[in-house]
């Protein structure tokens, strides 16, 4: 039985505005690669929606707004992805082979509650 886990992708590449198009062009060309993977092998669900860089946070009893979801660039989420692994370390795998870390982007690997019955 697989279980569900969400990737939550923090910084990479996209969070580094001195990339250049080109090489920013060839390292999402290995996302793609990656995502191709998983999708044929069945261990990713369709993608949610993508996340702009930009935001509003809201904090704390005083519910103070500040723009920005994030405190430091290598903290930003930039994406999140729904897999299906039958356990954690074999999910923690999965997230082994994604080429955030080339940016010293990180993955945070987080299993799904699954509602049972009604």
């Amino acid at each position: 039985m697989n279980n569900r886990y969400v990737f939550v992708f923090r910084g990479g590449a996209v969070v580094h505005k001195e990339l250049a198009p080109a090489e920013l062009g060839a390292h999402l060309q290995k996302w793609m690669v990656w995502l191709t993977d998983l999708d044929k092998k069945g261990q990713s669900e369709p993608n949610g929606p993508r996340l702009q860089l930009s935001g509003k946070t809201i904090r704390g009893k005083s519910k103070a707004v500040t723009d920005g979801p994030f405190a430091e660039a290598k903290d930003l989420v930039t994406g999140s992805l729904v897999v299906k692994a039958p356990t954690l370390e074999a999910a923690t795998e999965i997230a082994m082979g994604c080429p955030i870390y080339e940016y010293d982007g990180s993955v945070e690997v987080r299993p799904i509650f699954e509602k049972h019955g009604a």
